[in-house]
């Protein structure tokens, strides 16, 4: 064993083998629920071995550990230097569930640095559902967000956001466009069909919204609005979209309502 000058703890081959081992057999055995902190740090610093099925091993004791762990585990995603740790951190907060950790995992999505410690952060918080859905959002309104914090967060927000339609419903009334679009896709993936109608009415409105992003989302979204006749007759307004996301988006959903003249339709446009 080995100790850099921040005094994380190096695991050796030999030793994280053998730590592993253990560990499975501890498993099979009896959950471990210990409240030993140098042994909750000794896993947690097993987390950056470099052998991904070991550190799955330990990931896994540590999630028996549960709330125990929560301290060791929001420390190591925050500060540690080695980004192995930090990446197996977030998924570790996960398996842990507790959502106490949300703040934290918030933050790691917005300030680490490393693409990897973001998406696990916000794979982490698609697990706490309604809880999570407020630091979603805040990642969506804050204006420094990049685009791949805030793709990640519409993501999780697809996922985090089932069962919660009435505050996804408010959300995609806002005034922030991203967060509109966000709201929208969420509440798209809900269900194979929309038989609510306030949400229906939203995703009607939302053709016309002034963002191309929103406008794209309800063209994609609205063939699950069991009304086909009228879906087909908005899809073909959309093909003359200012915006070719949109054109696009409007394309493939009318391919996805099989109708028997959308190809004429398609071609005849496409000569004008």
């Amino acid at each position: 064993m080995e100790r850099t000058d921040s005094h994380e703890i190096i695991l050796k081959k030999e030793e994280a083998t053998a730590l592993s081992l253990e560990l499975k057999k501890a498993l099979i055995e009896r959950p471990i629920t210990t409240k030993d902190k140098q042994k909750i740090q000794f896993l947690i610093n097993g987390l950056g071995d470099k052998n991904g099925l070991i550190r799955r091993s330990f990931a896994e004791s540590l999630g028996l550990i549960g709330e125990h762990a929560l301290p060791g585990l929001i420390q190591a995603l925050r500060n540690s230097s080695n980004v192995t740790i930090r990446r197996a951190a977030a998924k570790t907060l996960k398996l842990v569930g507790d959502p106490s950790a949300l703040p934290h995992l918030h933050e790691a999505l917005m300030t680490d640095k490393d693409p990897v410690v973001q998406g696990s952060a916000a794979g982490a918080m698609a697990i706490f559902g309604k809880t999570s859905i407020k630091y979603l959002l805040k990642v969506l309104n804050n204006p420094i967000s990049s685009e791949m914090q805030c793709g990640l967060a519409s993501w999780a927000l697809e996922f985090a956001g089932k069962g919660c339609t009435e505050i996804l419903k408010e959300a995609a009334k806002s005034d922030n466009f991203k967060v509109r679009a966000a709201s929208i896709s969420a509440l798209g993936s809900q269900s194979e069909y929309l038989e609510d109608n306030e949400t229906n009415q939203i995703l009607l409105n939302s053709l016309n919204d002034k963002s191309p992003e929103a406008r794209a989302e309800a063209t994609r979204l609205i063939t699950k609005i069991n009304q086909p006749e009228l879906i087909r007759s908005l899809l073909i307004e959309k093909l003359n979209d200012s915006d070719s996301l949109v054109r696009k988006s409007a394309v493939l959903s009318l391919i996805s309502l099989n109708h028997h003249d959308t190809l004429f339709i398609l071609k005849e446009i496409a000569l004008i």
